[in-house]
């Protein structure tokens, strides 16, 4: 399984779109072929920073999500909204206790 995180921090103008571009896609990219999980996190000190997760059963599915028209929708709209660059990474499970 991979997880993947995505923090943005967003301008004060563009934070009501990026939730607005969400809340229309959040369904279709959790139904995404390989999704298993899908949430967004609020950061508890930047009101401006939202964090997605996400669980992809291999890094194949993630992969096609991001070459997807869905992605490309999504995230040519995001990015615009920024008020600096994204970080984003993959995990894998290593140690489970």
């Amino acid at each position: 399984m991979i997880t993947r995180i995505v923090r943005m921090h967003f301008t004060e103008a563009g934070l009501q779109e990026f939730l607005d571009i969400f809340n229309t896609h959040k369904n279709a990219i959790r139904n995404f072929e390989g999704c298993s999980h899908l949430q967004l996190l609020k950061d508890a000190d930047d009101p401006l920073c939202y964090t997605t997760l996400s669980h992809w059963d291999k890094q194949e599915s993630l992969d096609q999500y991001r070459q997807s028209e869905l992605f490309g929708k999504v995230w040519g709209r995001v990015k615009n909204l920024f008020s600096e660059r994204s970080h984003a990474f993959s995990l894998e499970k290593f140690i489970e206790l």
